[in-house]
């Protein structure tokens, strides 16, 4: 009779299989020191754009990076909270996982760079680019490593945006949503079954990916100024994103996470959900038929930060106690591409 060697925490013993899952044990966030109030734009531009800003988009205001400041300056200080928080210092961690869109180099990745200056010397290291969906599409990364390999035990997931340094300032409707920022999480192994990422799912249409983005500086438009830009003007076949488009979508990951968890939307406590547009937010509320209250938004003190935003929600929301230890909660990301994920979370911390 062969013998299986245990493997970690998913050895089969005594004919129970022990299953091995991902928790967040530390959160943590970084903005810049710069404040930059909606009035700005009213100036700048000679119209009221403030209005627009406060009633449809919840932005009061936002940080803006400094000049000599890079994604990787920003994650940094986001990822030494976490690991705080999380108890483990930087040589402890196996995997660094940085999502973003706006990295410090096309090549090599921002993980590098931030391996270095952490000093991380343990840590393998990548970026994932899914745009604003990124640091959902992260931790679903993450997760999987943790379950898939027990060598996994202390993986920093990060969500960074530099969107500053790529606006088209010629655009206030653009120009005016963004702001910098970054966002981290440490995961590691559990063995309960009710604690951590519960469940996730990833979604793209990819019929949009010509809407909006940075289309500058890869193959397809090497060596050009990188602005981020509407309506993907440099393609002829761009389609436009319908209104509602995501508020029907995430409200559909929402169900199918609620579905496979077998969860009532009842128990979700909390929704981190992309913050660009309050409208979009309270849609898919609407559509789960709960309280626009059980959105935790920060939108309106850091304006549109992309990839971060999340983990910046995140972090804002256990500092002010507004998630326990035991709630299910939900993050739904989404971005250019047009790429969407999710995922069904019990808070650990």
């Amino acid at each position: 009779m062969c013998k299986s060697k245990p493997w970690g925490a998913n050895a089969i013993q005594l004919g129970q299989l022990a299953i091995r899952n991902a928790k967040i044990t530390g959160v943590g966030m970084y903005a810049p020191d710069k404040v930059v109030k909606n009035q700005y734009f009213n100036e700048r531009y000679g119209v009221d754009v403030d209005t627009f800003l406060r009633e449809k988009r919840n932005i009061f205001e936002r940080r803006y990076m400094a000049e000599d400041q890079t994604t990787s300056d920003l994650i940094v200080p986001a990822a030494q909270q976490a690991m705080k928080m999380a108890g483990i210092t930087a040589d402890q961690l196996d995997l660094i996982i940085v999502a973003t869109d706006t990295p410090d180099y096309l090549s090599p990745s921002t993980a590098a760079v931030v391996q270095h200056k952490l000093q991380a010397r343990n840590s393998g290291t990548f970026d994932i680019n899914a745009a604003c969906a990124g640091f959902v599409t992260g931790l679903d990364i993450g997760t999987k490593y943790i379950k898939a390999d027990d060598r996994y035990r202390n993986i920093l997931v990060v969500g960074a945006y530099g969107m500053t340094k790529f606006l088209n300032w010629d655009d206030f409707k653009i120009a005016s949503l963004f702001a910098d920022g970054a966002g981290a999480v440490v995961l590691q192994p559990t063995n309960e079954p009710e604690e951590g990422v519960q469940a996730t799912q990833l979604f793209t249409d990819g019929q949009y990916h010509s809407y909006m983005g940075i289309y500058g500086g890869g193959t397809f438009r090497p060596i050009t100024k990188e602005v981020v830009e509407m309506k993907g003007h440099l393609l002829d076949f761009a389609k436009k994103i319908p209104l509602d488009l995501n508020s029907t979508h995430w409200s559909r990951l929402v169900q199918i996470l609620l579905d496979r968890t077998g969860q009532p939307v009842s128990e979700v406590k909390k929704y981190f959900i992309t913050q660009i547009n309050i409208g979009s937010i309270n849609e898919t509320l609407d559509k789960l038929g709960v309280d626009h209250k059980l959105a935790h938004n920060i939108m309106d003190r850091y304006g549109y930060t992309g990839s971060a935003c999340i983990p910046m929600a995140l972090a804002d929301a256990a500092e002010k106690g507004a998630i326990r230890k035991g709630d299910l909660i939900m993050l739904v990301g989404s971005g250019g591409g047009l790429a969407m994920a999710a995922a069904a979370v019990r808070w650990s911390i």
